[in-house]
């Protein structure tokens, strides 16, 4: 995160520098982070290091297909929703459905939320 707008910045640039092994024993030996690269960031530029977001839990590969083919199907609706000039009862039908669905996959979330 940048300090001075307190936004996210991608490094995109990569410095490599050729060592001996005692040197690089040296600076692993220095280094006061997990990963070298973070540390010599803080120590050559006064950088902080910006805090990890948390660990994405695992997910059932089942229950994440299953989702994302509801997701895919959703999409679909919406997309026929847009393209389509259909009338005023045929829109109150389809956002009924889908309300449906939508209250569906709350209910497999706190199911899933549920058993961990």
């Amino acid at each position: 995160m940048d300090e001075k707008t307190g936004l996210d910045v991608k490094r995109e640039r990569i410095i490599k520098i050729r060592v001996t092994e005692n040197e690089y024993l040296e600076l692993k030996q220095k280094s006061t982070k997990p990963r070298l690269a973070e540390w010599m960031r803080e120590s050559c530029l006064g950088i902080a290091s910006s805090k990890r977001k948390q660990k994405v839990p695992s997910v059932d590969p089942a229950l994440l297909r299953q989702l994302s083919a509801m997701g895919n199907n959703l999409n679909q609706i919406a997309r026929q929703i847009n393209v389509t000039k259909s009338n005023v009862i045929n829109h109150i039908y389809i956002l009924s459905v889908l309300s449906a669905i939508q209250s569906e996959i709350k209910d497999i979330k706190n199911d899933s939320e549920s058993t961990r």
